[in-house]
Protein backbone atom coordinates (compact mmCIF):
# COMPACT_ATOMS: atom_id res chain seq x y z
CA UNK A 1 0.00 0.00 0.00
CA UNK A 2 2.95 2.47 0.92
CA UNK A 3 4.32 2.05 -2.92
CA UNK A 4 1.39 1.96 -3.95
CA UNK A 5 1.22 5.74 -2.42
CA UNK A 6 4.48 6.83 -3.13
CA UNK A 7 4.38 6.02 -7.20
CA UNK A 8 0.93 8.45 -6.74
CA UNK A 9 2.81 10.81 -5.19
CA UNK A 10 5.97 10.93 -7.68
CA UNK A 11 3.54 10.97 -10.77
CA UNK A 12 1.61 14.04 -9.02
CA UNK A 13 5.08 15.65 -8.51
CA UNK A 14 6.11 15.23 -11.61
CA UNK A 15 2.75 16.18 -13.59
CA UNK A 16 2.97 19.45 -10.82
CA UNK A 17 6.76 20.02 -11.96
CA UNK A 18 6.03 19.90 -15.79
CA UNK A 19 2.83 22.16 -15.19
CA UNK A 20 5.02 24.60 -13.74
CA UNK A 21 8.56 24.48 -14.60
CA UNK A 22 8.65 22.76 -18.17
CA UNK A 23 10.34 25.34 -20.41
CA UNK A 24 7.76 26.82 -23.41
CA UNK A 25 8.12 30.37 -25.10
CA UNK A 26 4.82 31.54 -24.31
CA UNK A 27 4.68 34.51 -22.88
CA UNK A 28 0.70 35.37 -22.13
CA UNK A 29 -0.18 38.62 -21.63
CA UNK A 30 -3.95 39.69 -18.98
CA UNK A 31 -6.59 41.01 -20.52
CA UNK A 32 -10.58 41.01 -20.22
CA UNK A 33 -12.55 39.74 -22.49
CA UNK A 34 -16.24 40.27 -22.87
CA UNK A 35 -18.92 37.83 -21.55
CA UNK A 36 -19.51 35.70 -24.29
CA UNK A 37 -22.51 36.17 -25.89
CA UNK A 38 -25.55 33.19 -25.19
CA UNK A 39 -25.48 30.14 -27.42
CA UNK A 40 -28.97 29.31 -26.01
CA UNK A 41 -31.13 32.17 -26.62
CA UNK A 42 -30.92 35.54 -29.09
CA UNK A 43 -29.16 36.29 -32.28
CA UNK A 44 -26.38 33.77 -31.59
CA UNK A 45 -29.04 30.30 -30.16
CA UNK A 46 -27.85 27.06 -31.07
CA UNK A 47 -29.64 25.47 -34.81
CA UNK A 48 -28.79 22.96 -37.05
CA UNK A 49 -29.03 24.75 -40.33
CA UNK A 50 -25.87 23.31 -41.20
CA UNK A 51 -26.77 19.85 -40.77
CA UNK A 52 -27.97 19.70 -44.50
CA UNK A 53 -24.89 20.27 -46.00
CA UNK A 54 -23.92 18.80 -49.36
CA UNK A 55 -20.27 17.42 -50.30
CA UNK A 56 -18.98 19.04 -53.46
CA UNK A 57 -15.56 19.45 -55.35
CA UNK A 58 -12.74 16.83 -54.77
CA UNK A 59 -12.59 14.46 -52.31
CA UNK A 60 -10.17 12.87 -49.64
CA UNK A 61 -8.34 15.61 -50.01
CA UNK A 62 -6.29 17.60 -46.63
CA UNK A 63 -7.56 20.77 -45.20
CA UNK A 64 -9.52 22.80 -48.25
CA UNK A 65 -8.76 26.46 -46.64
CA UNK A 66 -9.63 28.81 -49.18
CA UNK A 67 -12.17 28.83 -51.86
CA UNK A 68 -12.46 30.65 -55.25
CA UNK A 69 -15.02 29.32 -57.61
CA UNK A 70 -14.23 30.03 -61.19
CA UNK A 71 -15.84 28.73 -64.19
CA UNK A 72 -17.96 26.32 -62.27
CA UNK A 73 -14.99 24.65 -60.95
CA UNK A 74 -13.73 25.14 -57.50
CA UNK A 75 -9.90 26.62 -56.37
CA UNK A 76 -8.58 25.63 -53.12
CA UNK A 77 -5.30 25.19 -50.97
CA UNK A 78 -4.46 22.04 -49.24
CA UNK A 79 -1.96 21.09 -46.13
CA UNK A 80 0.41 19.42 -48.20
CA UNK A 81 0.88 23.05 -50.45
CA UNK A 82 -1.16 21.89 -53.37
CA UNK A 83 -3.05 24.62 -55.03
CA UNK A 84 -5.81 22.60 -57.36
CA UNK A 85 -8.73 23.52 -59.45
CA UNK A 86 -12.11 20.84 -58.91
CA UNK A 87 -14.79 20.26 -60.71
CA UNK A 88 -18.06 20.60 -58.77
CA UNK A 89 -18.89 17.04 -58.75
CA UNK A 90 -15.46 16.63 -57.85
CA UNK A 91 -14.67 13.91 -61.06
CA UNK A 92 -12.02 16.20 -62.40
CA UNK A 93 -8.70 17.81 -60.20
CA UNK A 94 -6.17 19.73 -61.81
CA UNK A 95 -2.96 20.17 -59.45
CA UNK A 96 -1.73 24.16 -60.48
CA UNK A 97 0.81 24.77 -58.43
CA UNK A 98 2.70 23.32 -55.10
CA UNK A 99 4.14 26.15 -53.06
CA UNK A 100 5.71 24.08 -50.37
CA UNK A 101 4.58 25.96 -47.85
CA UNK A 102 0.70 26.53 -46.97
CA UNK A 103 -1.28 28.40 -49.19
CA UNK A 104 -4.46 29.79 -46.82
CA UNK A 105 -5.78 32.75 -48.94
CA UNK A 106 -6.58 33.06 -52.24
CA UNK A 107 -7.66 35.88 -54.66
CA UNK A 108 -7.54 37.01 -58.67
CA UNK A 109 -5.93 39.80 -59.87
CA UNK A 110 -7.47 41.21 -62.38
CA UNK A 111 -4.73 40.61 -64.66
CA UNK A 112 -5.48 37.07 -64.35
CA UNK A 113 -2.80 36.17 -61.62
CA UNK A 114 -3.57 33.76 -59.17
CA UNK A 115 -2.53 35.83 -55.35
CA UNK A 116 -1.50 33.26 -52.44
CA UNK A 117 -1.38 33.86 -48.80
CA UNK A 118 1.14 31.09 -47.65
CA UNK A 119 0.70 30.65 -44.40
CA UNK A 120 5.12 29.65 -44.46
CA UNK A 121 5.86 31.61 -47.87
CA UNK A 122 4.30 34.77 -47.36
CA UNK A 123 2.49 36.51 -50.05
CA UNK A 124 2.52 35.01 -53.69
CA UNK A 125 1.69 34.85 -57.37
CA UNK A 126 1.09 32.54 -59.76
CA UNK A 127 1.33 33.36 -63.51
CA UNK A 128 -0.14 32.06 -66.84
CA UNK A 129 2.47 29.70 -67.01
CA UNK A 130 2.39 27.85 -63.59
CA UNK A 131 5.30 29.88 -61.91
CA UNK A 132 5.19 31.01 -58.63
CA UNK A 133 6.36 34.50 -57.95
CA UNK A 134 7.27 35.86 -54.41
CA UNK A 135 5.71 39.03 -53.82
CA UNK A 136 6.64 39.75 -50.38
CA UNK A 137 7.92 38.14 -47.44
CA UNK A 138 8.39 41.33 -44.56
CA UNK A 139 7.21 44.51 -43.75
CA UNK A 140 9.21 47.31 -42.01
CA UNK A 141 12.07 45.01 -41.26
CA UNK A 142 9.73 42.64 -39.70
CA UNK A 143 9.15 39.30 -41.83
CA UNK A 144 5.82 37.61 -42.00
CA UNK A 145 5.67 34.94 -39.28
CA UNK A 146 2.03 33.52 -40.72
CA UNK A 147 0.91 35.07 -44.08
CA UNK A 148 -3.60 34.17 -43.69
CA UNK A 149 -5.56 35.74 -46.32
CA UNK A 150 -5.86 38.34 -48.94
CA UNK A 151 -8.53 40.70 -51.26
CA UNK A 152 -7.60 42.21 -53.85
CA UNK A 153 -9.07 45.87 -54.70
CA UNK A 154 -11.15 46.35 -58.13
CA UNK A 155 -8.50 48.21 -59.99
CA UNK A 156 -5.87 45.44 -59.01
CA UNK A 157 -3.67 48.17 -58.00
CA UNK A 158 -3.60 46.36 -54.23
CA UNK A 159 -3.51 43.53 -52.19
CA UNK A 160 -4.57 43.92 -48.61
CA UNK A 161 -3.71 40.87 -46.38
CA UNK A 162 -2.96 39.55 -43.05
CA UNK A 163 0.37 38.52 -40.94
CA UNK A 164 -1.73 36.33 -38.61
CA UNK A 165 1.52 36.77 -36.42
CA UNK A 166 5.01 38.02 -37.02
CA UNK A 167 5.74 36.17 -33.70
CA UNK A 168 4.37 32.56 -34.40
CA UNK A 169 4.40 30.57 -37.60
CA UNK A 170 1.88 28.42 -39.08
CA UNK A 171 0.48 25.69 -36.82
CA UNK A 172 1.12 27.49 -33.82
CA UNK A 173 -2.03 29.43 -33.43
CA UNK A 174 -2.93 28.11 -30.00
CA UNK A 175 -0.35 29.55 -28.82
CA UNK A 176 -0.37 32.78 -30.76
CA UNK A 177 -4.25 33.19 -29.52
CA UNK A 178 -3.07 31.81 -26.03
CA UNK A 179 -0.15 34.18 -25.34
CA UNK A 180 -2.50 37.32 -26.42
CA UNK A 181 0.64 39.36 -27.65
CA UNK A 182 -0.82 41.73 -30.39
CA UNK A 183 1.43 40.78 -32.86
CA UNK A 184 -0.25 40.52 -36.23
CA UNK A 185 -0.85 43.26 -39.20
CA UNK A 186 -3.03 43.90 -41.97
CA UNK A 187 -0.37 44.91 -44.83
CA UNK A 188 -0.82 46.26 -48.51
CA UNK A 189 1.07 45.45 -51.18
CA UNK A 190 1.37 47.61 -54.10
CA UNK A 191 1.64 46.03 -57.13
CA UNK A 192 3.74 48.91 -58.94
CA UNK A 193 5.65 49.48 -57.08
CA UNK A 194 6.42 46.25 -54.90
CA UNK A 195 6.32 48.54 -51.37
CA UNK A 196 4.43 46.81 -48.31
CA UNK A 197 2.91 48.96 -46.14
CA UNK A 198 1.34 48.49 -42.44
CA UNK A 199 -1.86 49.94 -42.43
CA UNK A 200 -2.64 48.12 -38.59
CA UNK A 201 -0.53 46.47 -36.10
CA UNK A 202 -0.90 45.13 -32.33
CA UNK A 203 -3.89 42.82 -33.79
CA UNK A 204 -4.81 39.95 -32.12
CA UNK A 205 -3.91 36.95 -34.34
CA UNK A 206 -4.88 38.95 -37.84
CA UNK A 207 -6.58 36.88 -39.54
CA UNK A 208 -9.52 37.05 -43.23
CA UNK A 209 -9.28 39.90 -44.85
CA UNK A 210 -11.92 41.27 -47.59
CA UNK A 211 -12.72 44.29 -49.18
CA UNK A 212 -16.15 46.33 -48.39
CA UNK A 213 -18.40 48.27 -50.71
CA UNK A 214 -16.80 50.04 -53.68
CA UNK A 215 -13.35 49.16 -51.78
CA UNK A 216 -14.44 52.00 -49.46
CA UNK A 217 -12.82 50.15 -46.28
CA UNK A 218 -11.14 46.97 -45.23
CA UNK A 219 -12.19 44.50 -42.51
CA UNK A 220 -9.97 41.89 -40.58
CA UNK A 221 -10.70 39.65 -38.81
CA UNK A 222 -9.04 39.70 -35.03
CA UNK A 223 -9.36 35.67 -34.19
CA UNK A 224 -7.90 36.30 -30.59
CA UNK A 225 -10.08 39.49 -29.41
CA UNK A 226 -13.24 38.05 -31.24
CA UNK A 227 -13.94 40.68 -32.99
CA UNK A 228 -13.81 42.85 -36.43
CA UNK A 229 -11.78 45.26 -37.16
CA UNK A 230 -12.35 47.83 -39.87
CA UNK A 231 -9.92 50.49 -41.81
CA UNK A 232 -11.59 53.33 -44.05
CA UNK A 233 -9.53 53.68 -47.24
CA UNK A 234 -11.74 56.23 -48.89
CA UNK A 235 -13.69 59.54 -47.50
CA UNK A 236 -13.33 61.51 -44.30
CA UNK A 237 -12.34 58.41 -42.12
CA UNK A 238 -9.67 57.27 -44.56
CA UNK A 239 -6.70 56.41 -42.19
CA UNK A 240 -8.59 55.42 -39.10
CA UNK A 241 -9.72 52.17 -37.50
CA UNK A 242 -12.98 51.66 -35.49
CA UNK A 243 -14.47 48.06 -34.99
CA UNK A 244 -17.11 46.72 -37.07
CA UNK A 245 -18.43 43.92 -35.22
CA UNK A 246 -17.48 43.33 -31.46
CA UNK A 247 -17.89 40.35 -28.69
CA UNK A 248 -18.85 37.50 -31.32
CA UNK A 249 -19.59 33.88 -29.62
CA UNK A 250 -16.53 32.26 -31.36
CA UNK A 251 -13.57 32.25 -32.75
CA UNK A 252 -13.79 34.41 -36.57
CA UNK A 253 -11.35 32.58 -39.03
CA UNK A 254 -11.86 33.81 -43.00
CA UNK A 255 -14.02 36.86 -44.05
CA UNK A 256 -15.76 37.35 -47.24
CA UNK A 257 -17.85 40.01 -49.23
CA UNK A 258 -20.54 39.16 -51.89
CA UNK A 259 -20.04 42.12 -53.87
CA UNK A 260 -23.21 43.55 -52.89
CA UNK A 261 -25.10 43.79 -49.58
CA UNK A 262 -23.06 40.24 -47.24
CA UNK A 263 -20.20 39.73 -45.35
CA UNK A 264 -20.00 35.85 -44.53
CA UNK A 265 -17.56 35.05 -41.52
CA UNK A 266 -16.08 31.73 -40.19
CA UNK A 267 -16.22 30.71 -36.65
CA UNK A 268 -13.25 28.00 -35.90
CA UNK A 269 -15.15 27.31 -32.47
CA UNK A 270 -17.61 28.65 -30.11
CA UNK A 271 -15.69 30.26 -27.49
CA UNK A 272 -13.73 28.57 -25.22
CA UNK A 273 -14.64 29.27 -21.56
CA UNK A 274 -11.50 28.29 -19.93
CA UNK A 275 -9.07 30.45 -22.15
CA UNK A 276 -11.96 33.80 -21.20
CA UNK A 277 -11.54 32.41 -17.42
CA UNK A 278 -7.86 32.60 -17.33
CA UNK A 279 -7.14 35.78 -19.14
CA UNK A 280 -6.27 37.51 -16.76
CA UNK A 281 -4.44 35.20 -15.22
CA UNK A 282 -1.00 34.85 -17.70
CA UNK A 283 0.54 32.17 -15.34
CA UNK A 284 -2.66 29.90 -15.39
CA UNK A 285 -2.52 29.91 -19.24
CA UNK A 286 1.08 29.24 -19.20
CA UNK A 287 0.00 25.73 -17.33
CA UNK A 288 -2.64 25.39 -20.34
CA UNK A 289 -0.32 25.38 -22.74
CA UNK A 290 2.60 22.96 -21.09
CA UNK A 291 -0.78 20.51 -20.35
CA UNK A 292 -1.73 20.76 -24.41
CA UNK A 293 1.75 19.94 -25.06
CA UNK A 294 0.20 15.82 -24.05
CA UNK A 295 -3.26 17.08 -24.51
CA UNK A 296 -5.65 17.83 -26.99
CA UNK A 297 -7.22 21.35 -27.49
CA UNK A 298 -10.36 21.25 -26.00
CA UNK A 299 -12.13 23.15 -28.82
CA UNK A 300 -15.95 22.26 -29.69
CA UNK A 301 -16.93 20.33 -32.94
CA UNK A 302 -19.52 22.62 -34.00
CA UNK A 303 -20.34 23.79 -37.69
CA UNK A 304 -20.41 27.84 -37.07
CA UNK A 305 -20.69 30.93 -39.36
CA UNK A 306 -22.23 33.96 -39.57
CA UNK A 307 -23.81 36.64 -42.41
CA UNK A 308 -23.69 40.07 -41.44
CA UNK A 309 -24.91 43.65 -43.35
CA UNK A 310 -22.85 46.15 -44.78
CA UNK A 311 -22.91 47.86 -40.71
CA UNK A 312 -22.02 44.65 -38.99
CA UNK A 313 -25.38 43.75 -37.93
CA UNK A 314 -25.62 39.99 -37.48
CA UNK A 315 -28.72 38.60 -40.36
CA UNK A 316 -27.66 34.93 -40.61
CA UNK A 317 -26.54 32.49 -37.90
CA UNK A 318 -25.65 29.25 -39.40
CA UNK A 319 -24.20 26.23 -36.70
CA UNK A 320 -24.42 22.81 -36.20
CA UNK A 321 -23.12 20.88 -33.06
CA UNK A 322 -24.67 17.59 -33.87
CA UNK A 323 -22.58 14.25 -34.32
CA UNK A 324 -20.46 14.08 -37.76
CA UNK A 325 -20.97 17.70 -38.49
CA UNK A 326 -18.75 19.58 -41.22
CA UNK A 327 -16.11 21.42 -39.03
CA UNK A 328 -14.14 23.27 -37.99
CA UNK A 329 -15.61 25.76 -40.76
CA UNK A 330 -12.86 28.42 -41.76
CA UNK A 331 -14.06 29.35 -44.98
CA UNK A 332 -17.37 31.04 -46.38
CA UNK A 333 -17.97 31.97 -49.75
CA UNK A 334 -21.15 33.07 -51.58
CA UNK A 335 -21.15 32.03 -55.23
CA UNK A 336 -24.76 32.49 -56.81
CA UNK A 337 -27.50 30.48 -55.32
CA UNK A 338 -25.12 28.90 -52.92
CA UNK A 339 -22.76 28.77 -50.04
CA UNK A 340 -19.96 27.16 -49.55
CA UNK A 341 -17.40 26.32 -47.00
CA UNK A 342 -14.43 25.10 -46.69
CA UNK A 343 -11.80 23.67 -43.40
CA UNK A 344 -8.54 23.57 -42.52
CA UNK A 345 -8.90 20.20 -40.86
CA UNK A 346 -11.70 18.23 -42.87
CA UNK A 347 -11.07 16.12 -46.09
CA UNK A 348 -13.63 17.63 -48.77
CA UNK A 349 -15.17 21.07 -49.40
CA UNK A 350 -19.29 21.63 -48.87
CA UNK A 351 -22.33 24.06 -49.97
CA UNK A 352 -25.75 24.82 -48.55
CA UNK A 353 -28.37 26.69 -50.86
CA UNK A 354 -28.40 30.34 -50.35
CA UNK A 355 -31.82 30.57 -49.91
CA UNK A 356 -31.51 28.17 -46.49
CA UNK A 357 -29.03 30.38 -45.13
CA UNK A 358 -31.07 33.25 -45.00
CA UNK A 359 -34.10 31.63 -44.37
Amino acid sequence: MRAVFRVLLLLIVAIAAFLLLMPNKVQPVAWTPPPAPSLTSGVYAENQRLKDVERVGASDIDGPEALLLENDALITGLHDGRVIRSSLDGKVTKVLTDTGGRPLGLARHPNGLLVIADGVKGLLSLDAQGRVIPLTTAANGVPFGFTDDVAIDKPGHYAYFSDASSRWGYGKDGAAIIEHGGDGRLLRYDFQTGKTTTLLDKLEFANGVTLGPDDEFVLVNETGAYRISRYWLTGPKAGTHDVFIDNLPGLPDNLAFNGRDRFWVALYAPRNTLLDATAQHPFVRKMIVRALMVLPEPVEKRGFALGLDLDGKVIANLQDASSGNYSPITTVREYGDWLYFGSLKAQHMVRLPLAKALQ
